[in-house]
């Protein structure tokens, strides 16, 4: 069942002034966000949903306008909008309403470009809190993501414990890998290397489409499975008369182009740069000591959920993780799926997503 009209809201939201994790101040910021459902008289039913690096506020929706995780938030779904009032914000830095690299500065009305400042994992949570408490909310009921989205979880987890009942991060980790970085490190120069970047400066003048394009392909990879590529793919061809030619393609060729021009005309590729630096610098322990000390900050319950075909965060990386916090007494709980999909599956496989994250929200964590 899709969620009702009336029970969707998009609202804008100025911030405080924030002093970033980089020490450098940002002013009049806004974040966009979206609510599904109701907020509770006793404000004790909030759940926030963060999203992925191309995610945007509308994560539930109407039969009218789906949202991209329809499949697990609406009336009698696991995140069920008949109970629990959601919140999604486009993260600081995004393009799909909060500010970021595309915005105008204020101080001296040009677009930002690439003299927006660094915005870290941190740096977005911390924007998310005062969004929180602008509801009147002393403490969310949950917080769930993937990818990205499950670094947001990790850094509320942390920085916001007390604030915490439960989180959810999915197909994510506590601090991004370097082979992760590696992979951004390809796609940032994929940009940097188009001549219609113009250094950050292309906006109301050009657009660097063929940066971004190689850069999303190249995402689309990791996020993605050996088995699946095979299994959708194989060795097919486009249609030609000449297989020989050097023109001709694969289905796979095809399908990655296909992604890459979708990709082009929905999203900013100054965005795209700095949230895939954020992911880079994202650890929950940086300039905080020793990591397993800041994981013992964490008190909420959690369920954590790794996938088995996960290029891009491979699931021992949340078991270890899950490890450690049972070791320390935490109440965690493990969960491996298995999917062909790869890394996206936390956006596909709802059957199972929709039983696991609905049990434990329905059990306030206990299973």
């Amino acid at each position: 069942m899709a969620i009702r009209v009336e029970d969707v809201l998009r609202r804008e939201y100025k911030l405080p002034n924030m002093i970033l994790q980089s020490g450098q101040l940002l002013s009049g910021a806004v974040l966009a966000y979206e609510t599904f459902g109701r907020l509770s008289a006793s404000r004790d039913n909030a759940i926030l949903v963060c999203h992925a690096l191309t995610g945007d506020t509308h994560a539930g929706g109407t039969a009218e306008n789906p949202g991209w995780w329809e499949g697990l938030i609406g009336p009698g779904k696991a995140i069920d909008t008949n109970r629990y009032f959601v919140i999604c914000a486009n993260v600081l830095g995004g393009c799909y309403g909060s500010t970021g690299p595309g915005s105008i500065n204020p101080a001296d009305g040009r677009f930002y470009g690439m003299r927006f400042p660094t915005v870290t994992i941190r740096d977005m949570v911390h924007a998310q809190y005062h969004l929180v408490r602008s509801f009147g909310i002393d403490r969310l009921y949950s917080v769930i993501g993937g990818s990205m989205g499950g670094m947001q979880v990790f850094e509320w987890a942390v920085t916001y414990p007390d604030m915490v009942e439960t989180y959810i991060p999915l197909a994510t980790a506590g601090k991004f890998s370097s082979m992760g970085i590696a992979f951004n490190n390809v796609m940032r120069q994929a940009i940097y290397n188009d001549p219609e970047w113009l250094n950050g400066d292309y906006y109301g003048i050009t657009f660097p489409e063929k940066g971004l394009n190689l850069a999303r392909r190249l995402g689309m990879i990791t996020y993605r499975s050996f088995d699946l590529y095979e299994e959708r793919f194989g060795l097919s061809m486009v249609p030609t008369d000449d297989p020989f030619a050097m023109e001709s393609e694969f289905q796979v060729e095809k399908y990655l182009s296909y992604q890459g021009k979708k990709l082009v005309q929905r999203f900013d590729a100054n965005t795209y740069l700095y949230l895939l630096k954020a992911m880079d610098l994202h650890d929950i322990s940086r300039g905080r000591g020793d990591y397993k000390q800041v994981l013992d900050r964490i008190k909420g319950k959690a369920l954590m959920v790794g996938i088995d075909s996960d290029f891009l965060f491979p699931a021992r990386e949340l078991f270890d993780t899950a490890e450690l916090l049972k070791a320390m007494g935490k109440q965690v709980i493990y969960r491996e799926m298995q999917s062909i999909h790869g890394h996206d599956a936390f956006l596909i496989e709802f059957e199972i997503m929709n039983e696991w994250v609905g049990e434990f929200l329905e059990s306030g964590g206990s299973r």
